[in-house]
């Protein structure tokens, strides 16, 4: 040390510093909150564009206001292929339905009248037979001994009778010569009178001894098939039997009860009031083997309160027994016939915003919906009441790919003409008319 204070050189603030050839002198600031907002309203603005110009259009045909559009959309879109029918004019008949039961019109338990023993059965189960026939006989001797006793008193009691008149005959020529008093004659016309009523008593015996004879021999009381025999020979019978000898059904004819709802016995009325014979047909418990044709005999007297049915009785010749007692069938009654309507097939009514509506083909290949109005339902085909004029082309098959203003393309051959009559429906088309 020199004894001089050394003193350090000052160092200079670091903003004077120089900067450097090439540096950035500008310091970072905030970010701009404008930018982002801008950015958000563009991508806004994009989806919105993207959804109008691709979703609106595919949107608008299923709330059914895009009709325009779609039909812009489909006119370049491939045809789509459907099957079609004509729609014609044709018979509609008006069916009712009901589930019934298969009830023969007698069924007769056979029982003994008499007690005794049964020596003999004279059928066969299962077996046919007509009114009158032989089934059983009961052992005849015990009331031929009593017919034999009554023919005894009864002769026996004539004999008395005929002294008591020959008496009484007598004593009136003495009371006219005044030979005897009138009091004997009046005891004797009284005691003829006493033996006439024993006489007629003792016929009355017989009577009862002969119809006794005839119990005993057990016919048919109705014609139709026998059952299962509920007891064998030899056994002891009475007429308290429950269960009887046999079981008699009638099959020829056979009759079937069913129920319809009560809305429709008034038209069912109409039409017998008419004197129109209704004719049934009876088909199998799954409604498609055709068992039996009839008519419809009767209907109950009053409305049952518990299903709001009435139940119908129909009557069935049987001559082949496809019919058998207690059976479940399908009853289908031909109430009147709807003659040279518009008929479409079941297949062309689709269900949808509009309601009830069929998608008609126009010149131009393209299909419109077009609301219509049932009627009545015959098989495969269905009245239209409104809409259609008949002549129109509807689609009945692939329909579910369509829309208003679809183009459609049909096979070869063009539209199917309207179902035959004789080929309507399910085999309960073939119900008589």
């Amino acid at each position: 040390m020199d004894g001089t204070r050394a003193e350090r050189a000052p160092t200079a603030p670091a903003e004077t510093l120089t900067p450097r050839p090439g540096d950035d002198t500008r310091r970072p600031g905030p970010p701009n909150p404008w930018l982002g907002r801008l950015v958000r309203i563009v991508l806004v603005l994009a989806l919105a564009w993207a959804g109008w110009r691709y979703g609106w259009p595919m949107l608008q045909p299923m709330l059914g206001q895009g009709a325009a559009t779609a039909a812009r959309r489909g006119a370049g879109a491939p045809p789509q292929p459907v099957g079609a029918a004509t729609i014609g004019r044709g018979n509609i008949r008006v069916m009712l339905n009901g589930l019934g039961t298969v009830t023969p019109l007698a069924t007769v338990t056979v029982k003994t009248q008499i007690s005794g023993q049964l020596t003999e059965i004279g059928f066969k189960e299962g077996q046919l037979v007509t009114k009158g026939d032989f089934l059983a006989q009961i052992d005849p001797r015990p009331y031929q001994v009593a017919l034999e006793q009554a023919q005894a008193a009864l002769a026996r009691d004539q004999a008395t009778l005929r002294g008591a008149q020959v008496d009484l005959a007598r004593y009136r020529t003495l009371v006219a010569q005044d030979s005897i008093a009138k009091q004997t004659r009046d005891t004797q016309a009284a005691l003829v009178a006493t033996d006439e009523g024993t006489v007629q008593s003792d016929q009355a015996a017989i009577d009862s001894a002969k119809l006794n004879l005839a119990y005993c021999h057990i016919v048919a009381p109705a014609t139709g098939r026998v059952g299962l025999r509920q007891v064998d020979a030899g056994n002891y019978v009475t007429p308290s039997d429950s269960n009887g000898i046999v079981v008699i059904t009638q099959l020829q004819p056979i009759s079937v009860l069913f129920s319809v709802p009560e809305d429709d016995i008034p038209q069912i009325q109409r039409q017998l009031h008419a004197g129109v014979t209704l004719p049934v047909v009876a088909f199998d418990r799954t409604d498609t083997t055709q068992l039996a044709t009839g008519s419809l005999e009767t209907i109950d007297n009053q409305v049952d309160t518990t299903t709001g049915t009435v139940k119908l009785r129909a009557t069935f010749a049987n001559t082949d027994e496809a019919l058998f007692p207690s059976q479940f069938v399908n009853a289908h009654v031909l109430v009147r016939t709807l003659d040279n309507v518009v008929t479409a097939p079941t297949a062309a009514i689709q269900q949808g915003e509009p309601g009830t509506f069929v998608y008609v083909i126009g010149a131009d290949d393209v299909v419109h919906v077009t609301p219509v109005t049932l009627g009545p339902q015959d098989g495969a085909m269905v009245e239209i009441t409104k809409g259609l004029q008949g002549g129109e082309h509807v689609v009945i098959d692939g329909a579910d790919r369509l829309r208003e203003g679809a183009r459609v393309s049909v096979p070869t051959g063009g539209p199917a003409g309207p179902a035959p009559a004789a080929a309507r429906g399910k085999a309960r088309a073939a119900a008589p008319k």
